[in-house]
């Protein structure tokens, strides 16, 4: 299944999202990392990474709804700077455990990065443990614009999710006899 850009637009409009895509800077005078520290290409170019090893093998066209879907979420500062930390907290532990940026590493090696990290298995948080962190702006982020994405809603069976045509009324009504 092919995800499109239009899949991103129509998962951010069911969140209630959207909007251009801004700088991703910040003050450190909240304990924040600026954009000196990691810049917007580094968290599309690390997201798209991690989307290639959370979505299922069927999944084609990641790497632009992944941009489009992240681009639009980086506008609010707040969450901006906890997916810039998250990331960065990823790409940390690339190059300390396999001497590379996450996203050089093979599908496999990304995996074991998330895993060793323990995002699969974190409580996700916001303000929280690394792993926390990262579960809740990394791994949860893009599972959420996969499955509130038509396209990501029929690999699971949800094929009109809430926020689109005949979706609420789907969930209204009783079981099928």
């Amino acid at each position: 299944m092919k995800l499109t850009r239009r899949d991103a637009a129509a998962a951010l409009a069911a969140l209630g999202a959207g909007g251009a895509a801004v700088a991703v800077g910040h003050n450190s005078e909240d304990g924040r990392r600026s954009d000196d520290d990691l810049d917007e290409a580094a968290i599309r170019e690390t997201m798209v990474a991690a989307a290639e090893v959370l979505y299922p093998d069927a999944v084609t066209g990641i790497d632009d709804f992944v941009t489009t879907f992240v681009d639009s979420r980086l506008t609010g500062e707040t969450h901006a700077a906890g997916v810039a930390d998250a990331v960065a907290a990823v790409n940390d532990r690339a190059e300390s455990w396999y001497d590379d940026r996450f996203a050089a590493l093979d599908a496999d090696t990304r995996d074991s990065v998330l895993r060793e990290m323990a995002a699969d298995t974190a409580e996700p948080r916001r303000e929280g443990s690394t792993a926390e962190e990262v579960r809740y702006y990394v791994v949860n982020e893009l599972l959420l614009a996969l499955y509130s994405s038509p396209t990501g809603g029929e690999l699971v069976g949800i094929e009109n999710p809430q926020g689109y045509a005949g979706g609420v009324d789907s969930y209204q009504r009783g079981p099928q006899a």
